[in-house]
């Protein structure tokens, strides 16, 4: 007996485990034969790469075209989340993304728009990009349309942009916080939200400050501005915002993202405050990782996995020569609730 044979043996039996099918099929798909079913097989190719196991040569398929994906830098948690999933759907419809992430002071937006067309990408992804930017020029976007590569924009709706648009409801997310906030009895609730020249601050906003008026806790809109600090999509942006939010007298922060609500509940803990007995704190995203925090953050779930199916989908129409809707597909926020919300202080407002 050739002393390989108990190796392999494991190796198809492991892969078949996983993939949750019979030795044999693996054998077949393995071998490159007919008659396995197309879920079967990529249950079977799925199996190699999670078990680590190289995918012999005969199975890699020649790619149908580059794609580039853009997307903010990726210390937020959400965007490696969408990086991967729009990567992942890419790249079972045959197509190589071409991965692009911005940071302060480095590659810009342009400079990888420039690079993405000198490699004669079929289409750009772009994710919470300039186009959300009211005071950016769309100019980018009408030279790439102007080529006729298809675009598909994420997070960020701009009029006269010839792509389609896929976006969170950032109203709804903010009206599911302030109703749960307000269920627990909190009427002194804070808002702490990134620049205001972007799409989704604009509209969180305007929820935050009628979600407000509706529930009493203001007489009108205007009233609303004394209870937001706009500051910026980071840890440290949230523990200064929650901190003045706090020492204003606010018994809950809603925050535009999870980082910013760490940040506010390390805020409420540097003055010898509890999260979420004195203060309760609710983020936003539901990114990778936030449920094991201390406490566990109550936070609206983003519907990444949704969004990016549908903006992959729009992408994979244009590229097909059909035009995909142009108008904004909404999608709806979950809100999660867990342990950094609580009911109000009895006493009212906190005290250090």
């Amino acid at each position: 007996m050739s002393p390989t044979l108990p190796h392999v043996r494991t190796r198809l039996s492991d892969l078949a485990a996983q993939a949750g099918v019979s030795t044999a099929t693996v054998s077949r798909v393995l071998n490159g034969k007919p008659g396995v079913a197309s879920e079967t097989r990529q249950a079977v190719l799925a199996a190699l790469d999670v078990l680590g196991y190289e995918r012999p040569s005969t199975l890699r398929t020649r790619s149908a075209g580059l794609v580039g994906l853009v997307v903010p830098e990726l210390t937020n948690p959400v965007f490696p989340a969408f990086a991967q999933t729009i990567e992942s759907l890419l790249s079972e419809h045959g197509y190589t993304p071409l991965l692009c992430t911005q940071s302060p002071g480095g590659t810009t937006e342009d400079d990888y728009v420039d690079m993405l067309m000198d490699h004669a990408v079929d289409g750009i992804v772009f994710v919470s990009g300039l186009h959300a930017d009211t005071q950016a020029s769309h100019e980018r976007y009408e030279r790439l349309r102007s080529r006729g590569i298809p675009i598909v924009l994420v997070n960020g709706f701009a009029e006269g942009i010839d792509a389609p648009f896929v976006s969170p409801d950032d109203v709804a997310s903010v009206e599911l916080s302030v109703r749960h906030l307000v269920s627990l009895g909190h009427r002194s609730i804070g808002l702490a939200i990134g620049p205001d020249r972007f799409v989704p601050a604009q509209r969180k906003l305007a929820s935050f400050a009628e979600s407000l008026v509706r529930h009493g806790l203001v007489a009108d809109e205007s009233e609303a501005a004394q209870h937001v600090v706009v500051t910026l999509y980071t840890v440290e942006g949230g523990q200064a915002a929650g901190g003045e939010l706090i020492d204003a007298g606010h018994t809950a922060i809603v925050c535009g993202s999870d980082l910013m609500a760490l940040g506010a509940i390390r805020a409420a803990r540097s003055r010898g405050l509890r999260v979420p007995q004195d203060v309760s704190v609710l983020g936003y995203d539901d990114s990778p990782l936030i449920a094991f925090t201390d406490p566990p953050l109550t936070t609206v779930r983003q519907p990444v996995n949704a969004m990016a199916h549908a903006a992959v989908s729009a992408l994979l129409t244009e590229i097909a020569g059909e035009r995909a809707p142009r108008s904004e597909l909404l999608f709806q926020p979950e809100l999660i609730v867990r342990d950094s919300t609580g009911a109000a202080p009895a006493t009212g407002a906190p005290t250090a």
